[in-house]
């Protein structure tokens, strides 16, 4: 039998984890909602992504994105993402679709994380999370890096390509100066 502390203990577990889940996205700086497959599509043919490319999705979610890079055009895949359920999902969908050794989940802020080996980096971030990372893009990201952003542009910069109907804009670093 149980009991009162751990009764209570029990209680404030089942309200504080569903009120946490709620408002992570808010300590984040990025909600979830899952990228369409035309749209992942889209965004990798935009940055041609090929197998020596290692492509690094910001904020990656259910891994959907670093997955069909592998899986379509080979190449080696890191998603970082906040949220330890949708990291845990990941590794789950990850170790029953045979991409073990090309595909990684981070569980970390992407803030923290080193990115400087991408040759890629996908985001489907808040219009203010995008404009934090312009330093971390400069400082890390290699000349010629393809950065592409689902939905929201990277004030101050200019695209190099872009599909305006569906909201996709890709930027590529650039020697000696920043995008835009």
């Amino acid at each position: 039998m149980l009991d009162t502390s751990s009764i209570l203990f029990i209680i404030l577990l089942i309200i504080i984890i569903p009120v946490l889940w709620i408002f992570w996205p808010f300590i984040i700086g990025a909600g979830w909602q899952p990228t369409s497959k035309k749209r992942v599509q889209k965004m990798l043919k935009m940055a041609e992504v090929n197998s020596g490319d290692v492509v690094y999705d910001l904020g990656s979610g259910d891994g959907r994105i670093v997955m069909e890079a592998a899986r379509r055009y080979q190449a080696r895949a890191v998603g970082i993402e906040a949220d330890p359920l949708r990291v845990l999902w990941s590794k789950l969908v990850l170790m029953s679709s045979g991409l073990n050794n090309r595909v990684k989940i981070v569980w970390g802020n992407l803030f923290h994380q080193d990115i400087s080996e991408a040759t890629v980096v996908t985001m489907f971030l808040w219009q203010d999370t995008n404009q934090k990372l312009i330093p971390k893009l400069i400082k890390e990201l290699k000349p010629g890096t393809r950065v592409v952003s689902n939905y929201w542009k990277i004030k101050g910069w200019t695209p190099t390509k872009e599909d305006k109907d569906e909201g996709i804009y890709m930027y590529v670093i650039d020697q000696g100066y920043q995008p835009g």
